[in-house]
């Protein structure tokens, strides 16, 4: 399905239904929107099918962000954070999907942080699911080095940089994101928004400003992630509102730990999602 916002027109798939039957009556379940990593290097299919799981408890949303996967592409060097987490806002409020509980993963979870900055009050919930909240390119490439050697810290280091590497060097770095990756046949890959916006990430610090999100969040991560280590995943745990925040670190797992760690990833993500059920249907 597509839909037009902001100037540009946004797919998105959808499973499981908001509305239920209940002893009688209707009950209102979550309506999770998924937002995908990046930039360009993904879309939203590596959610798919394991993210079925999800729809045992609520709506879910696949949502393509702008000039990614299946939704329109335009001048990479329009692309944003603010522009897609707008997006997210309009997109929500076209459906009339009330307090979303917002899920991003890698880079999505940098642009939930944007959206419940710049619309306060909108998301029933958030889940940062390996995700940092200011992009520190040193700490990263040590993060790396740790994991697999100078060799491969240099290769994270131009990559991040801005520079170009080989297939052969980047698989190295690849193979570090956790033992069971996503299958890259099935996306497509928005090659001009990536060599223009991976080295641009290293601006992206949103850490001092997270005190004022007034949504409910889960923040998740594995232990083995080299992008969103436990450190980095701490660090922003702690810059949130203490009584709206809680953390949950999966042991022997990386950046994509529902992989990973299936069992004890799905309880935690389905119980947070579950609690933020809207109020009754009428």
């Amino acid at each position: 399905m597509q839909l037009q916002v902001n100037g540009t027109r946004l797919w998105f798939d959808v499973e499981g239904t908001e509305l239920v039957p209940e002893s009688g009556s209707w009950h209102r379940r979550p309506t999770a929107v998924l937002l995908h990593g990046g930039p360009g290097s993904f879309d939203h299919y590596y959610f798919k099918p394991h993210f079925s799981r999800l729809a045992e408890v609520a709506q879910v949303i696949y949502l393509d962000l702008r000039d990614h996967g299946r939704s329109a592409w335009g001048d990479p060097d329009a692309w944003s954070y603010e522009a897609c987490a707008d997006d997210v806002r309009a997109f929500c409020d076209s459906l009339g999907i009330e307090a979303p509980v917002v899920y991003g993963h890698s880079m999505g979870g940098m642009i939930a942080m944007v959206y419940a900055l710049r619309h306060p009050g909108h998301a029933g919930g958030l889940v940062l699911d390996s995700a940092p909240a200011r992009f520190d390119v040193p700490r990263l490439v040590e993060s790396f080095r740790q994991a697999g050697g100078d060799a491969v810290a240099e290769t994270a280091r131009r990559a991040y940089g801005g520079e170009t590497t080989s297939r052969e060097e980047w698989a190295a770095c690849w193979k570090l994101f956790g033992r069971n990756l996503p299958d890259r046949g099935y996306g497509t890959v928005n090659a001009p928004l990536n060599a223009r916006h991976l080295p641009r990430m290293k601006a992206f610090d949103v850490l001092h400003r997270l005190r004022a999100i007034t949504a409910p969040t889960l923040v998740l991560s594995g232990a083995s992630d080299p992008v969103a280590t436990p450190e980095v995943a701490t660090e922003l745990f702690h810059a949130l509102p203490r009584a709206m925040a809680r953390q949950e670190i999966i042991e022997n797992a990386g950046h994509f730990p529902w992989l990973d760690q299936p069992s004890r990833y799905w309880p935690v993500l389905q119980q947070f999602v579950d609690s933020r059920r809207p109020a009754p249907a009428r």
